[in-house]
């Protein structure tokens, strides 16, 4: 038989290292191969007042995990588990507000409330910009004004409970999630005496805010294509031209017209905080108002006739309209719903512009008619799955955010899964001391569960939650296959009878191109 057994090899050559030396390296040609092992890297000593005994963690550090904590994953898709039927939402019920003022102040009054005027037709968007005063938070904000508004607040004295507590900013990254093609977000959230409150990772948005202003323009674009910095202008130029802070009826048009060529500033602001339910999770939201159809009702159970303003492209004429343009409008509607949704706003007005900026024409949307305009007209997104995925979220997070650690809430940018992990021991700055302490002295320091058939105590009132409520509930109806969102905001609109707002008196100031847009809208909502 053969012997198969290879010779050896000669003893008189030597082996050759996988990693030749840097002499040999300088010598030979360059490699056609990449390294096998990575070159060394250089040691960085820790500066001497760094211990590795420190807790505490700097908000620009808390997305690193201090330990090897499990990932928690909560994924978005399929979206068709979350179809058919709503959760039953709660009418949100204002139980607090606050305002800023010219400087960006706290103020614990309404003195940032605005009222509604129909504003000009063909004016410049652009005009002002120069002078534009414009704020921006340079360190984190935090909490703390949602929650120092509770603390003074005459409706916040008494004990204030609910599952969630964030800003309304967090809920809608939340809601519109399943259908935003380039949806992501970073938040931390914590569990303190029974709530889960959620923040934004402020340090994360800040370097992202950073690199959008460094990233140079695209090589193509259209004329008439304006900056990030001057697009963002135009919806606070929009405000400016439709809000005024007396009320419209005791205003003569000269005072109107003066404020309305004033300067543009986004330092004042009035914010309104909510208690609302997503199916048996009771959650405590504050978010910015823009301004008011009518003033506030006397009486704190009557809804409240808010508007929100934003501004978007004009769409073609009808006759010119293409699919992709409808969709393009139809997609942005997605956050105009679900900002006003969560607030309880009922109506929507659109300043529509060019593409240069020029204030075209107007249209004013119902809030709980959009799901079903949307349904009938493109159908890119579902009013019901965005309820019913953030319903299943909020209870998935609950049994992941267990104790008073920070946890990392994380969805990247087309991944489809929503990552969770635990960074640290503590709150943080999430709740602040000051919160702490008022918890302490009004509170008993138990938590109501808000299980089917329990009750979330807000400011010493009660809301039935987990049940089927006669306000605020998401329905489909027999016959046809509607949306019924908000009930209730049927109800403003008949009440809402303010001067100079009717859409019709609106269009009728409007020149014939104007016309056109607003038929075309028309059109879509058939």
């Amino acid at each position: 038989m053969t012997d198969s057994t290879p010779p050896a090899a000669p003893t008189d050559i030597a082996a050759q290292s996988p990693s030749p030396s840097v002499d040999a390296e300088d010598r030979s040609p360059p490699r056609k191969r990449p390294r096998t092992r990575a070159p060394p890297q250089a040691v960085v000593s820790a500066p001497a007042s760094a211990t590795a005994t420190n807790t505490e963690i700097s908000a620009s550090t808390m997305d690193v995990p201090t330990t090897d904590a499990p990932v928690h994953r909560f994924s978005v898709q399929p979206l068709n588990r979350f179809r058919g039927a709503s959760a039953k939402i709660k009418r949100p019920r204002e139980v607090a507000h606050f305002s800023y003022d010219d400087n960006h102040e706290y103020q614990a009054d309404e003195s940032g409330i605005n009222y509604y005027v129909p504003p000009p037709m063909g004016v410049d968007l652009k005009e002002g910009f120069e002078t534009f005063k414009h704020y921006e938070d340079k360190e984190d904000p935090h909490l703390d004004s949602l929650l120092r508004a509770l603390m003074e607040d005459k409706t916040g004295k008494e004990d204030v409970k609910a599952d969630f507590m964030t800003w309304r900013g967090m809920m809608t990254k939340i809601m519109t999630a399943p259908f935003d093609n380039f949806a992501e977000f970073g938040m931390f959230a914590t569990l303190y005496n029974g709530t889960i409150y959620i923040e934004e990772d402020f340090p994360s948005r800040a370097a992202e805010r950073a690199a959008e202003s460094d990233r140079p323009p695209p090589r193509y674009q259209h004329p008439d294509q304006q900056s990030r910095e001057m697009m963002t202008y135009w919806g606070y130029k929009f405000e400016k031209l439709t809000l005024i802070p007396t009320l419209p009826k005791d205003t003569s048009r000269e005072e109107i017209e003066q404020h309305q060529k004033g300067i543009v500033s986004n330092h004042a602001q009035h914010c309104s905080i909510v208690n609302t339910s997503f199916g048996p999770h009771s959650l405590i939201l504050g978010g910015e108002v823009d301004g008011l159809l009518a003033p506030k009702p006397t009486n704190p159970d009557e809804p409240t006739q808010w508007v929100e303003l934003k501004t978007s492209e004009e769409l073609p004429p009808p006759r010119q309209q293409q699919h992709r343009d409808v969709l393009k409008f139809e997609r942005k509607l997605l956050k105009f719903w679900a900002q006003s949704f969560l607030l309880g706003v009922p109506k929507i007005t659109v300043g529509f512009r060019s593409k240069a900026g020029i204030l075209r024409g107007l249209q004013t949307f119902n809030t709980h008619e959009i799901p079903g305009m949307v349904r009938r007209g493109t159908n890119c997104w579902d009013g019901n799955v965005c309820i019913n995925f953030a319903t299943e979220f909020l209870g998935w997070l609950k049994g992941v955010v267990v104790d008073e650690g920070v946890y990392s809430v994380v969805l990247r940018k087309k991944s489809g899964v929503v990552e969770v992990r635990r960074l640290r021991d503590g709150t943080g700055d999430i709740v602040s001391k000051e919160f702490k302490a008022f918890k302490s002295r009004v509170s008993d320091g138990g938590h109501g569960d808000a299980e089917d058939g329990g009750e979330a105590q807000v400011g010493g009132k009660s809301a039935v939650v987990g049940q089927e409520a006669e306000e605020g509930t998401f329905l489909e109806e027999d016959r046809q296959d509607e949306m019924d969102v908000f009930e209730w905001m049927k109800a403003i609109e008949a009440e809402a009878e303010v001067e100079g707002n009717d859409d019709s008196a609106l269009e009728e100031d409007e020149d014939d191109d104007d016309g056109e847009v607003s038929q075309g809208l028309q059109d879509m909502r058939l």
